[in-house]
């Protein structure tokens, strides 16, 4: 750059815009770095809030399902007689408080004395808890319910549902699939529903060896909840923490 008046002038813009430029980068990652400390102490408080409301008496069994079953679908049905067969066994029974299966679950629950959880999801459509709930908790993170759910459950029992139920199922199921996690019975209570995504197990996944055919064995499919809760009660983790 030339040594005149106006290339001095120049330059000195030019330097002065890259030191702002600088500063405000600066200024902007800091703040950032401010946002992730407060998201990250959001969600340690999440788990802790978790932690503390989990803090129960007894082994609980997660149940899942599609919300969009109603009293009277024999879906709803089953999942009712689930939650009673579970609570006489001595375990609590813990949804994700909404209504449909969850709902079934936890009113199946409560109707035999047993200790009903519901732990919910806060998602942009407001879901209220199910009137059949005695204690209730909200997350505003799916990991951090996920989390729970494992952590504090000793068996899963999947009833018909869509891809909330997928997503939960399927991550647990690769979580005892690579040993992160000590396996638990999985159990997917209605057959009819079921054996379609079972054939499709056999028949293309370890066919084409995407998955060993010993991982089948994760799953127990059943449409008796007598045999559902007799296979918790036979597994380790639901007899050393079962009723």
């Amino acid at each position: 750059m030339t040594d005149t008046p106006d290339g001095r002038k120049a330059y000195d813009e030019s330097l002065l815009e890259m030191v702002n430029g600088a500063e405000a980068d600066f200024l902007a990652s800091r703040h950032d770095r401010h946002e992730n400390v407060e998201g990250a102490v959001r969600i340690f408080l999440e788990f802790l809030r978790g932690f503390e409301f989990l803090k129960i008496d007894r082994p609980c069994v997660t149940v899942f399902g599609s919300a969009r079953f109603h009293d009277g679908h024999p879906h709803y049905e089953q999942a009712r007689a689930m939650g009673r067969a579970l609570a006489e066994a001595g375990f609590g029974v813990m949804t994700g408080g909404g209504p449909g299966i969850m709902e079934a679950a936890n009113r199946g629950a409560q109707e035999a004395g047993g200790l009903s959880l519901g732990v919910n999801i806060h998602l942009p459509h407001e879901q209220q808890p199910n009137p059949y709930v005695d204690r209730f908790i909200e997350f505003e993170h799916f990991f951090v319910r996920k989390v729970m759910l494992v952590k504090y459950s000793c068996a899963f029992v999947v009833c018909p549902g869509g891809f909330g139920t997928l997503d939960e199922v399927f991550e647990t199921l690769t979580l005892m699939q690579t040993e992160k996690i000590e396996g638990f019975p999985v159990i997917t209570l209605g057959s009819a529903f079921w054996e379609p995504m079972f054939e499709f197990f056999e028949k293309r996944m370890v066919a084409e060896g995407t998955i060993s055919p010993g991982d089948l064995d994760l799953i127990h499919i059943t449409d008796s909840v007598d045999d559902a809760v007799a296979h918790i009660k036979r597994h380790p983790r639901g007899c050393r923490n079962g009723g």
